[in-house]
């Protein structure tokens, strides 16, 4: 369930409205915002799902990297952070204390503290994390703030979604499947810092709507910009082109087509398999960013120098045909 869904479930009932909270539930953003001085900002994020890989530890480092991300993605520094565990009766505790100890060493990684958390019996294991972060309000990144002329730039490869649903199977090789469970377990706190003191303008991390899905976010329903997205400089994960030309696909990837599909205008000489990955829904994928070109070289280098990558994938311009247009 996305934002959008939460917020008309959400409409009509009782709301405090209160000037201190920036961003709450009614808008598509990663996390809310609250006020807490003029200088302080606390946000708050809260995420959770069942396994995607068969090694429980791998799967906390997993959960709590994409929880974590949404802090990262608002330009904020994470502080805190609640276990948010389901498990049935029947896992064995040495699995849940893996599944833990997966959250906890990625926690460890990001600088924040586990103060806490709540467990509850289910019948299939999710595991999350509620992350609390502080930032200046000013120095905050918005999700639909881009600026018409900016560069969009992404920090993780695609193909999450398709790559995991062919593992399932052992459909990909030992060592696509190794890159695909580092990248996911890989948290965004470069790709944030190493933009911290650049001119973003907008900022969002790629997860379950998929690359099209948190762009058409970004780009938003005003008809103030569309984003062109270049198919050709889009970073794909080894082997996810070819599972998703073979239709090896996650059912999202059909939810999120029918979600945004509309607002997308794709040039005829788009194979696809790239269309598919661009809808596939991500699990803690990379941030997408939109800044000045003055600035791309700059962040290019310093992240660089973290060692990690960032691919420019195209840019702002004036409104065309639609939101997006991938060419």
């Amino acid at each position: 369930m996305g934002p959008e869904v939460l917020s008309e479930l959400l409409s009509g009932l009782p709301k405090v409205h209160d000037e201190r909270l920036i961003i709450g539930y009614d808008s598509s953003d990663d996390a809310s915002v609250y006020l807490a001085r003029a200088d302080l900002a606390i946000v708050q994020t809260i995420d959770f799902f069942p396994p995607i890989v068969d090694d429980p530890y791998e799967f906390g480092l997993i959960a709590a990297a994409n929880a974590i991300s949404d802090i990262y993605a608002m330009g904020a520094t994470p502080v805190t952070a609640l276990n948010l565990i389901l498990v049935p009766n029947c896992l064995p505790r040495k699995m849940v204390r893996e599944i833990l100890r997966g959250g906890a060493d990625k926690a460890m990684e990001a600088g924040l503290i586990i103060a806490g958390g709540h467990s509850i019996e289910d019948e299939e294991p999710k595991y999350g994390l509620s992350v609390m972060g502080l930032a200046h309000p000013d120095e905050l990144w918005y999700n639909n703030t881009p600026r018409i002329g900016d560069i969009l730039l992404l920090t993780k490869a695609l193909g999450t979604g398709a790559l995991t649903t062919a593992m399932k199977v052992d459909l990909i090789t030992k060592e696509s499947e190794r890159i695909v469970i580092d990248t996911m377990a890989r948290l965004n706190k470069n790709a944030a810092e190493a933009a911290r003191d650049l001119d973003v303008s907008a900022a969002t991390d790629v997860t379950g709507f998929g690359l099209l899905g948190h762009a058409a976010e970004m780009a938003g329903d005003e008809k103030r910009c569309s984003l062109i997205i270049d198919s050709e400089k889009l970073p794909f994960l080894p082997e996810a082109l070819e599972q998703a030309a073979g239709g090896i696909l996650p059912a999202g990837v059909y939810r999120n087509r029918d979600f945004v599909g509309h607002k997308v205008d794709f040039a005829t000489s788009v194979p696809l398999a790239y269309a598919d990955l661009m809808f596939d829904p991500q699990t803690s994928g990379g941030l997408l960013l939109a800044m000045p070109e003055s600035d791309v070289p700059k962040y290019l280098a310093e992240i660089e120098k973290r060692g990690e990558t960032a691919t420019v994938i195209g840019k702002v311009a004036e409104y065309k045909s639609s939101p997006l247009v991938v060419v």
